[in-house]
């Protein structure tokens, strides 16, 4: 990857919800001098802006209301609550004493200015991909920032997870240091892609699932991942259940706007398309969809994973998903399921609605969502919560109709999934 200015022009996002991707986005980084910038480093300086804001740097280490990077952002991981740091350049409770070697060994190797290991919940096998010159630049930008006083508990894991040098055994078994190389025999505009997506983007770190370990699952590199209570789904070139039927367009739209004819973002996606991705210039986004069309299968599309055969329009939650769709969705979502463009999602071969996986659906209703906000589509339409009038019985039913209808196909939703949503998650 060359080391020339960054075709990402965007400015940094504010923190719009507490809830936030549990591996995302540089949850533990630790570090940056506290120094005056140079007038002659602003060049580096608005680099490194630019490529903070890619990382997402914000998402983790900014509360709500709270000052940006001042960290105290708690995470609930599989493995224990994690809270981030504080990376200002705050001498005494942030990070205002790292030197940037020390920086890019936290971004490129995961260790800390102590020597002590960071944990995979910053995604340093994402950043180590990141070019020294790029690591350089957000390390100019974060001394820059106001430095702010916030004391931070960091350690909130339990045992044995609180044993940091364990990383080093982990590190052994998942962690492949050295930074992004283009791929030979293709185009520029897939390798930039690539850099984003592996790199800064890691997108991987919530659409890939983990072993029981935490660490991607690489044989399902894209295939969607479990985020608490949110699934993110599956993005690979597969046509049913990933984004093999889109064109580069349509991701690009979804990526700039938050919603395309397809689908609209929300839930932990959401903050990423507000936050980032629709402060993305058009170059940059069409890289994006490029790699995710062109990786994997020819042509960007593949056979897609063998459904299951839908349910019969005669069973019973299907008859009785069936009255409840027309009682409670209909009304938005058509008879038909075809949804109303840019407003209201289509559910007729929808890839989020066919997953394996109907976390997020069940989160969806029974506690409603809200759509991203965005320049270009200011308005983020909403989904009220089902769950204070629809009982877990009635919210697997209308489910399983939705997943069974219209061309889909995809498991039924058991009351008992519902029930466990529910308890996870209060209808608001």
């Amino acid at each position: 990857m060359s080391e020339k200015p960054s075709s990402i022009l965007f400015a940094p996002g504010k923190r719009r919800g507490a809830l936030r991707r549990v591996l995302l986005g540089g949850a533990l980084m630790l570090g940056i001098c506290q120094a005056d910038a140079a007038p002659d480093n602003f060049t580096s300086i608005e680099r490194g802006r630019v490529l903070t804001t890619a990382g997402d740097c914000t998402g983790c280490h900014t509360t709500v209301n709270g000052q940006s990077m001042a960290g105290g952002l708690a995470l609930e991981t599989p493995f224990g609550r994690i809270v981030t740091p504080n990376i200002t350049p705050d001498d005494e409770t942030g990070i205002g004493r790292w030197s940037e070697a020390e920086f890019t060994r936290a971004m490129q190797f995961g260790i800390r200015r102590d020597g002590a290991h960071l944990y995979p919940a910053f995604p340093y096998p994402n950043y180590t991909r990141v070019t020294r010159q790029d690591i350089s630049d957000i390390y100019a930008y974060l001394r820059t920032v106001p430095p702010a006083t916030n004391v931070v508990d960091r350690d909130t894991l339990p045992f044995p997870f609180n044993i940091r040098a364990a990383m080093a055994g982990w590190n052994l078994l998942f962690f492949t240091p050295g930074e992004f190389r283009p791929e030979a025999g293709r185009s520029e505009v897939y390798n930039r892609g690539a850099y984003l997506v592996e790199g800064l983007g890691h997108c991987g770190t919530c659409h890939t699932p983990r072993n029981l370990l935490g660490a991607d699952s690489t044989r399902q590199t894209f295939e969607g991942g479990n985020l608490l209570s949110w699934f993110a789904p599956n993005i690979t070139g597969d046509t049913r259940r990933g984004i093999g039927g889109w064109s580069v367009q349509e991701i690009v739209e979804y990526l700039k706007t938050g919603r395309n004819a397809r689908s609209a973002a929300s839930g932990p996606m959401a903050e990423v398309v507000m936050d980032s991705t629709s402060r993305m210039n058009e170059a940059d986004l069409t890289a994006i969809a490029t790699y995710l069309k062109e990786r994997g299968a020819p042509n960007g599309t593949a056979a897609p994973a063998p459904a299951p055969a839908p349910l019969a329009a005669s069973d019973a939650s299907m008859r009785a998903g069936m009255a409840i769709y027309t009682d409670t969705c209909m009304a938005c979502h058509t008879g038909g399921g075809g949804g109303i463009d840019l407003i209201f999602p289509r559910l007729a071969g929808s890839a989020l609605v066919q997953q394996d996986d109907p976390t997020t659906l069940l989160r969806i209703v029974i506690s409603g969502a809200q759509s991203a906000a965005t320049d270009l589509a200011p308005t983020g339409p909403a989904m009220p919560a089902l769950g204070w009038r629809l009982s877990d019985r009635q919210v697997a039913d209308v489910l399983t109709f939705i997943r069974n209808s219209w061309g889909n196909a995809a498991p039924a939703v058991t009351e008992d999934q519902s029930r466990r949503m529910r308890a996870t998650v209060a209808p608001q």
